[in-house]
């Protein structure tokens, strides 16, 4: 726990020192096993004025780190104020899974082009409805999307298209719709229509959205309509 702390703590800039060269700290972590020596160590370190956070004893602490899910330069922070670490590590795990790993991309890619946005939609409300539209669930720029990123540039370039049409396929590798993948779970979540081969079973399909369209594959045109197209097989 005293390496995962301090991995922690390297990474948010900290500069780590031990008990004996702690004399301009400000922060120290108590990470012993002992109930006894733990709060010793918390009452020397607290009457030296640091702030203390104890291992696995939120009574002891002062302050609590939280678990974080980090997309530089999007940080969510999960705290319980002390009350459960495991559960805080729970959502920081399921929340991994939910959020894109280049969402950091996609936030760097709005910054850089702010200047652009504000010529785009000189009047501040209109740019933030716009903005909110492409970052809402579907949206071009939806934050759960793997392909938000790459889409930005497009939006850019045709900011009042409505809606973009893209086309996803996807190969399934067993009727269990249990056994989707996350990236398979968010694109049944995003679609707008579907189309599926005889044998895909409606487990699977209904855990697409529930006003998506369904089509039967076979009637496929090559000719998408606005939005997400999900084209889904299953491996035989």
């Amino acid at each position: 726990m005293a390496d995962a702390k301090r991995r922690l703590y390297e990474r948010a800039g900290a500069v780590m020192v031990d008990d004996e060269a702690a004399s301009d700290a400000a922060l120290a972590v108590v990470a012993l096993e002992d109930d006894e020596e733990a709060l010793a160590a918390v009452k020397r370190l607290k009457a030296r004025g640091l702030l203390v956070n104890a291992v696995d004893r939120s009574a002891l602490c002062d302050y609590t780190t939280p678990a974080l899910v980090d997309r530089d330069p999007v940080l969510i922070a999960i705290g319980t104020g002390g009350a459960s670490a495991g559960l805080a590590k729970s959502l920081r795990q399921r929340l991994e899974q939910l959020i894109p790993g280049n969402l950091g991309i996609l936030a760097s890619g709005l910054s850089a082009a702010r200047d652009r946005i504000k010529q785009i939609w000189p009047e501040g409300s209109e740019r933030r409805k716009a903005i909110d539209a492409a970052l809402d669930p579907g949206g071009v720029l939806d934050v759960l999307s793997e392909n938000s990123s790459s889409n930005l540039e497009t939006w850019l370039a045709m900011p009042f298209a409505k809606d973009l049409s893209e086309v996803e396929d996807m190969l399934l590798t067993s009727a269990d719709p249990d056994d989707l993948t996350l990236r398979q779970a968010r694109l049944l979540g995003r679609a707008d229509q579907i189309f599926a081969s005889a044998d895909v079973p409606n487990a699977v399909l209904d855990r697409a959205r529930a006003d998506a369209e369904r089509f039967d594959l076979a009637v496929w045109d090559e000719k998408p309509a606005k939005g997400l197209t999900v084209r889904i097989r299953l491996k035989t």
